[in-house]
């Protein structure tokens, strides 16, 4: 385990517009106010289309990640995400979990990692900056998996 205690800058909230592709545009929000560490403790609003991370294929090792998309359409959405810093290609890289309901199958429900979406009428998020510690996400373990990682803090009082 890794816990440290966080010092929170900014808070913001961003309203997502029609048709917007989700993830392009919280990295733009994240580029004009210089944010590479954060987290969003929620975000609501609907997709017109949504890439999760999900598979019908039978899954040969349980223990490994699965990387396959799985598309769908036209649903309602709940989320949240952290953002952090991925040193090694020097860009963003956020961890966000959706839970969707498809609006034409009765709501029925689907939940996994967003690779992806393009918003339908609005998302509404908020964005909570972290100053300190700054949070990457190497690629860890033998399946190189994108994970949390904290910057040495300059608080003696982080947890290791």
């Amino acid at each position: 385990m890794h816990a440290t205690p966080l010092t929170i800058g900014r808070t913001f909230g961003v309203a997502l517009d029609d048709e917007d592709d989700f993830l392009a545009q919280l990295g733009a929000f994240c580029a004009e106010y210089g944010i590479r560490s954060a987290y969003i403790p929620m975000f609501l609003g609907g997709f017109h289309s949504v890439q999760l991370v999900g598979t019908c294929d039978p899954i040969a090792d349980p223990s490994a990640p699965v990387w396959a998309a799985t598309e769908y359409t036209t649903l309602e959405a709940l989320g949240s995400g952290t953002i952090a810093w991925d040193e090694e290609t020097n860009a963003l890289a956020p961890h966000i979990h959706v839970a969707v309901g498809l609006k034409g199958q009765a709501a029925a429900g689907r939940t996994s990692h967003l690779l992806g979406g393009r918003v339908q009428f609005i998302s509404e998020l908020f964005v909570v900056e972290v100053v300190e510690p700054v949070m990457t996400r190497p690629k860890l373990g033998p399946h190189k998996v994108p994970t949390l990682r904290f910057s040495q803090p300059s608080s003696p009082a982080a947890i290791q």
